[in-house]
């Protein structure tokens, strides 16, 4: 972008005191909420304060409300929950509760707000800022504040942050906490799986959500379930018969097991409730199944944060004191929240009334509009459920002649078998006779391909690697033997889910198709490593899966440096040349540095890094944590960097040393994993039937492509899924190092270093600007958003 980059530096929140809250139900992330707000308001010279249990310390006042230090946030990252509690209260409810809370941030000069929580939190903190000047004459009336008081904290700033496992909330694609509940989710419907393979049972599993059935939806994406019943899209009259009907289909189809996920509050089309204990008792009565309900309950909101809650929760807190510091008495109240992977702003007031529509949609029996209300997102997952879920009879297909063929390239991510699962499945249901290669562009070319069908796919969701198998050779040196291949089996179209391989093939294949005829038919990349290092998309799959293991891992590192004490610990990420890991990663954990190749750094900047680590240990917090991505540089080797810092800090810390590997690429896939993986690769099998209904030739009775846009890449751009032509990407890519020449998240580096106490500068020309609630129409739905 050409925009002159606007630096936070000239933001002075000197003079400023922020108060940071959590109130409503508690939700994994928000202590990594909290610590971005203390640090990063720190970090300007505001004052921070906690107020703990959320408005009824406000209420209370006292030592509720403490000025906080930049230690009082140290090792929360990693924690679930809040540690600074959460509370209903009732009394700030009343007038008389505003009045006495008003009074206790006046006394502590507070005037800027911070509150994480969900819609009701949100909506109580906006009254309390639109009745403030009242409340403030009212207490000057009464003696308790003079009139000096009165002008001197005249405005109360608003932000929040939307902190629910629920993901409820309109106007955000995510909220912070709802990635964690459903990592609990899948861990236990996973769990459930193998046991219940084993007896043949069906599992009724019943999750949270409130009167949202976000959760409902995508944990029944991503594992892959039966059924699901959500509040937005109650089941048609008649739906227990179609249930049953599907049920035993399924079991006729050799699948030994069935799962139902009921949202808590799911209703039927007559806005009756549907519980998991009445979906049980149909299944019993009618098919005699022996079947089992499981109650998720609060174990939803429990356990540590994951990695995608932690960046996410961290970005928003860095976001909301900027928003406070730039606020003025005419801005209104705002949330900070993400739409694709971009930080926005948006009015307090109109993402909760569009909240509110939703309820007053389904109360009113509108479901459609539900739907829509919810946003792109919740529509897009809905879609693709149906899609994916149930098979129409062969008799209703559509018959097109099409031959498509799957194919995995590069090294296994996880995820990649999620892809292929909704890619065959897609495939059928447009009428195409669906083939799977066996071991990339190798085995294509020895002839390990065979025709894959609906029930072959079944159960793929969770599993981690490539059940394909995959191989990193290139096609080039077998490009006659794949093309003969493709003529054999009269393949019309290709699809390859891989990483930076499968981009090197696609350019190679549409490169020989000159010499091939072959090669001249659609083909679509669909990435997938967890490096992330493909140019055309923010996002690959499996990358999510490789940082979850990463901070997981530093976790329980940081946990043994706490136990000895003055302990730094050298990490290495893989990644090539990318750094997305080893940075994401060191964000996610709280890491005092990331190495990274995109960003040269030397002797100097070691030793500035060594004599930080230094003064760190003199606080209270005697650990430290480096992440070292791979290929950063190739003499200050992670030996070198353990060497140097041993040496330079004797006497004063003691270093180890951990090689991560290949345990990275390996392990089930992640909930984000799978359902990018299956949406993704759903889209990109409708653009392989659009393009083979274009470039069918009546006359020579094939398809013939050879156009540019016939080859293209399925990338995840800023907040949408764009196809680009792989042609057009080339001046994209850094061919040397596998990297893409720029990169997204390189924006987020200064937030680590803020984060960890360094001097930095920060761009923050991204955000600022307030954004209004976009109602999409439903053709947005189909073209762009994840």
């Amino acid at each position: 972008m050409d925009h002159q980059p606007k630096f936070f530096e000239n933001l002075s929140g000197t003079g400023k005191a922020i108060g940071v809250l959590t109130s409503g139900g508690d939700a994994q992330g928000m202590n990594a909420a909290v610590r971005a707000v203390v640090r990063m308001g720190i970090y300007v010279k505001a004052k921070v304060y906690f107020v703990y249990e959320g408005y009824q310390g406000m209420v209370d006042g006292g030592d509720n409300i403490v000025e906080v230090s930049w230690e009082s946030v140290s090792s929360i990252l990693q924690v679930g929950g809040t540690v600074i509690g959460s509370a209903r209260c009732k009394s700030f409810r009343t007038r008389e509760g505003r009045l006495q809370a008003a009074y206790n941030l006046v006394q502590r000069g507070i005037t800027n707000l911070c509150v994480i929580g969900g819609d009701g939190s949100l909506t109580g903190a906006n009254l309390f800022r639109e009745e403030w000047s009242g409340l403030l004459e009212e207490l000057a009336q009464k003696g308790k504040i003079d009139e000096e008081a009165v002008k001197k904290y005249a405005y109360l700033n608003i932000v929040g942050m939307v902190g629910s496992i629920d993901n409820d909330f309109c106007g955000t694609d995510m909220t912070i906490g709802t990635d964690s509940a459903l990592h609990r989710i899948i861990e236990v419907v996973d769990a459930i799986m193998t046991t219940a393979q084993s007896h043949q049972r069906t599992f009724v599993l019943e999750v949270m959500g409130r009167h949202c059935g976000y959760l409902a939806l995508v944990s029944a994406l991503a594992c892959g379930a039966d059924w699901v019943f959500i509040p937005e899209y109650p089941p048609e009259e008649g739906w227990e018969d179609t249930m049953c009907v599907k049920l035993s289909e399924n079991r006729a189809r050799k699948k030994r097991l069935n799962i139902i996920i009921v949202a808590e509050g799911a209703i039927d089309c007559h806005n009756k409730p549907i519980t998991s204990e009445k979906v049980k008792d149909l299944v019993v009565q009618r098919l005699g199944f022996d079947t089992r309900v499981t109650i998720l309950g609060h174990v939803q909101r429990g356990g540590t944060p994951s990695a995608f809650d932690r960046i996410l929760a961290s970005r928003m807190g860095v976001e909301a004191v900027l928003a406070l510091l730039e606020a003025t008495p005419a801005t209104p109240a705002c949330v900070v929240s993400l739409s694709g992977n971009q930080a926005v702003r948006l009015p307090l007031m109109e993402c909760v009334q569009m909240t509110q529509e939703v309820q007053k949609a389904m109360d009113e029996g509108r479901f459609v509009e539900a739907v829509r209300l919810r946003g792109r997102s919740f529509e897009n997952n809905l879609n693709t459920y149906k899609l994916l879920s149930h098979k129409r009879p062969d008799a209703e297909l559509p018959k097109t002649n099409f031959n498509v063929a799957v194919l995995n390239v590069g090294a296994p991510a996880a995820g990649m078998n999620a892809a292929v699962r909704a890619a065959v499945r897609v495939g059928i249901t447009e009428g195409h006779k669906m083939f799977a290669v066996i071991d990339g562009f190798e085995g294509f070319a020895r002839g390990k391909i065979k025709e894959i069908s609906w029930g072959d796919v079944g159960g793929w969701t969770g599993q981690g690697g490539s059940i394909l198998g995959t191989k990193r050779t290139l096609p080039a040196k077998y490009l006659e033997k794949i093309a003969d291949q493709m003529r054999t089996n009269n393949i019309n179209a290709l699809m390859v889910i891989g990483g930076f391989e499968a981009y090197l093939g696609l350019l190679e294949l549409s490169a020989a198709r000159e010499k091939y005829d072959e090669f001249c038919v659609p083909m679509v990349m669909v990435p997938a490593t967890v490096s992330n290092n493909v140019p055309g998309s923010d996002f690959s799959i499996g990358a999510d899966t490789a940082l979850n293991t990463i901070t997981d891992t530093c976790d329980r590192i940081k946990q043994s440096a706490s136990g000895t004490k003055r302990r730094v610990f050298i990490i290495e990420t893989m990644g090539g040349y990318c750094g997305y890991l080893a940075n994401m990663g060191a964000l996610a954990a709280g890491a005092d540095a990331a190495y990274i190749f995109e960003e040269q750094f030397d002797i100097r900047e070691l030793q500035a890094n060594v004599e930080h680590l230094t003064e760190k240990m003199k606080t209270s917090i005697q650990r430290g944590l480096v992440l070292r991505n791979e290929n950063c540089n190739e003499n200050y080797t992670t030996d070198f960097i353990y060497q140097l810092y041993s040496e330079e800090g004797k006497g004063v810390f003691d270093c180890r040393k951990n090689v991560l590997g290949h345990m990275q690429q390996g392990g089930a896939p992640s909930p984000f994993d799978r359902n990018f993986g299956t949406k993704i690769s759903a889209k990109a099998m409708q653009w392989i039937s659009k393009k083979l209904k274009e470039t069918y030739r009546k006359e020579k009775g094939k398809v013939f492509a050879n156009t540019d846009d016939s080859v293209c890449l399925l990338g995840m751009r800023r907040r949408n899924l764009v196809f680009q032509p792989v042609a057009e990407l080339k001046t994209e890519t850094d061919f040397v190092h596998r990297i893409p020449k720029e990169q997204w998240w390189l924006k987020l580096r200064p937030l680590m270093k803020i984060l960890a106490k360094y001097k930095t500068s920060y761009d923050v020309s991204d955000s600022g600007q307030l954004e209004h609630v976009a109602m999409h129409s439903p053709k947005e739905a189909e073209t762009g958003a994840i």
